[in-house]
């Protein structure tokens, strides 16, 4: 059975609301806020939202590693990369929300089941 206009709409709002507040590494309280809010209701909505969820929380972790290894220099070449994967990767999500298919982010933690 295909997901309901609603829940395609809610699932692509858990991946891009990340982009609200990503810029104050706060990215994974949309995709939280979504969980909580729809995913007692729906089934596609909730893996979309824990998926977002997750890939928010592993990049925050990210983010932390490249802070502590901008003293060597390393960490910021590797925000670029970081900044790119995610970027592609929260459209990529959205746009298979918004197909009605699921998606899982690569180079993920999962924190949330």
């Amino acid at each position: 059975m295909a997901p309901s206009n609603e829940d395609t709409n809610w699932a692509m709002g858990a991946h891009l609301s990340a982009f609200l507040a990503a810029y104050i590494a706060l990215g994974f309280l949309g995709p939280l806020v979504v969980l909580l809010v729809r995913g007692e209701r729906s089934p596609f909505v909730r893996q979309h939202a824990v998926e977002a969820l997750n890939f928010n929380l592993t990049v925050l972790i990210y983010v932390a590693i490249c802070i502590v290894l901008a003293f060597v220099l390393i960490g910021l070449l590797l925000f670029i990369p970081l900044g790119i994967l995610y970027l592609i990767a929260v459209i990529m999500g959205a746009m298979r929300a918004s197909a009605g298919q699921p998606y899982r982010y690569p180079l993920t933690i999962r924190f949330v089941k």
